[in-house]
């Protein structure tokens, strides 16, 4: 059993406030050996209406690249655990019916990109979210791009405004993109490599958080929109 695990990527600064999902895809990109530049990376991923991006676009453009791409999922706002597990249950018409059962844009847009997701050949998997799994995921030998909870995982204050301002009272939580690249076992925790190079977890964008820490982050990834894990792999 591996105690320790780092794999040896890197990662560019987030050009913007709103970029750091296209930023840790570029990452794995080349950490694959693919050549692409940031700005075409993050040009090629589509954006949420009003900013932003959901883990499944960034899904989207590894596929179009001849990718592979698994997505584990805790959004229960899309998914019913009832609709994995059994054969004869058709997401992407679930998912379709439940765009249209609330009639709101922004889940539109996720519902329809998830079932370009599923037709292109991504895979989807919901599973219980353990250390366990985490570190399986890592022993693939790939980062993992995890769509979690920055309020969480960086224990900063909510945020209110455009500009995003400390508010404990009337604030919201923050999402956030960063990339699992390793694990150390006896210290329980989990190495991220984060785009954002202002984080207040540690001086530069390497830093380990307690494995249960992340867990964390990732589950609570629902109340911004995104609560995944995506693999992107060549194909085998």
């Amino acid at each position: 059993m591996t105690e320790q695990l780092r794999l040896p990527v890197d990662i560019e600064p987030q050009p913007d406030d709103t970029t750091c999902g296209p930023t840790c895809l570029h990452a794995v990109y080349r950490y694959l050996g693919l050549e692409a530049g940031l700005d075409e990376v993050v040009a090629g991923v589509t954006p949420l209406p009003g900013g932003g991006t959901l883990e499944v676009s960034l899904a989207l453009d590894a596929l179009r690249r001849g990718l592979a791409a698994t997505i584990y999922t805790y959004n229960l706002n899309l998914f019913d655990p009832t609709w994995f597990g059994a054969a004869d249950v058709d997401i992407a018409a679930r998912l379709r019916a439940r765009a249209a059962a609330r009639g709101d844009a922004k889940l539109d847009f996720a519902c329809a990109a998830w079932c370009d997701f599923l037709a292109t050949g991504g895979r989807l998997h919901f599973a219980d979210l353990t250390r366990g799994l985490l570190r399986g995921l890592l022993r693939r030998g790939v980062p993992v791009i995890a769509a979690l909870n920055l309020t969480y995982l960086y224990r900063n204050a909510r945020v209110s405004g455009p500009q995003d301002e400390p508010d404990d009272v009337h604030g919201e939580p923050l999402g956030h993109f960063v990339l699992l690249s390793g694990y150390d076992r006896a210290h329980r925790s989990i190495e991220i490599v984060d785009p954002y190079p202002r984080n207040p977890v540690a001086v530069g964008q390497r830093y380990a958080v307690h494995i249960d820490r992340v867990i964390g982050a990732v589950l609570l990834g629902v109340m911004t929109y995104d609560a995944s894990l995506l693999l992107v792999e060549r194909m085998p």
